[in-house]
């Protein structure tokens, strides 16, 4: 016999909304039309899920009209006021904290972290089991592997042109960050870089060029400091 969905006070649930079996939500939680949420899901207060997003008006991003919903796995967790905006694919296990948001058309793989107050920006795809913690920021149409590593505060950017020139329009990029890469807290990463498998950042530095697999960089800018020690390289963990 499937488990009935606890419900708090003053939820808002639209139309065509799925359940799988044993969801809990909390007080004060909006879910929008079309929401696809698993079994063994826990979504706590004042959680916002499936949200359109609204583009201001001298916004470069395109004018979509509307997006398809969300949809969360099961065993997912979302945080206490997180945002979850529509187009979003959470898949199962992940856990996002309270004060997160996850903007349009972002995939999250498996068993992921979201720590509280991350701001994964739109077009991204994480990986699966990454943690990416307090703070942090991903900016849009970044790609991070699996096992990635993103400490508290990090600072992701895509604009070379910070907002000047029209030039700039079709030169946004992301960062690139592949499986088993790591980024130390306060380090910010410039426009397009790249940081190789198990390529590593010390903290608090600013990574202006690619990161060769499997080496640490330091400093402002980072620098080549010597290779990753072997026995913290992801092939050699347990998982």
């Amino acid at each position: 016999m499937s488990q009935p969905i606890k419900i708090g006070r003053n939820v808002i649930i639209e139309d065509n909304v799925t359940f799988g079996e044993n969801v809990t939500i909390g007080h004060n939680v909006i879910i929008y039309e079309g929401t696809e949420i698993g079994s063994n899901v826990i979504i706590q207060d004042n959680a916002v899920i499936g949200k359109q997003p609204t583009r201001a008006k001298a916004s470069i991003l395109p004018n979509t009209k509307q997006l398809p919903p969300a949809k969360l796995g099961s065993e997912v967790t979302i945080g206490t006021s997180a945002i979850i905006y529509a187009n979003c694919i959470i898949s199962d296990n992940v856990f996002v904290a309270d004060l997160a948001t996850i903007r349009e058309r972002v995939e999250i793989g498996e068993y992921t972290i979201i720590g509280r107050g991350v701001a994964v920006e739109n077009d991204c795809v994480v990986g699966k089991r990454c943690k990416l913690e307090t703070n942090c920021y991903i900016t849009a149409y970044s790609e991070i592997g699996d096992y990635v590593f993103i400490a508290p505060c990090v600072v992701t950017t895509n604009d070379n042109y910070m907002a000047r020139s029209r030039e700039r329009f079709d030169k946004f990029k992301g960062v690139t960050i592949k499986t088993g890469g790591r980024i130390g807290a306060n380090a910010t990463i410039l426009p397009g870089k790249v940081i190789e498998e198990d390529g590593t950042v010390a903290a608090a530095s600013i990574v202006s060029k690619d990161v060769p697999r499997e080496i640490l960089v330091v400093g402002t800018p980072a620098k080549e400091l010597r290779k990753v020690p072997e026995n913290q390289l992801l092939r050699n963990q347990e998982r």
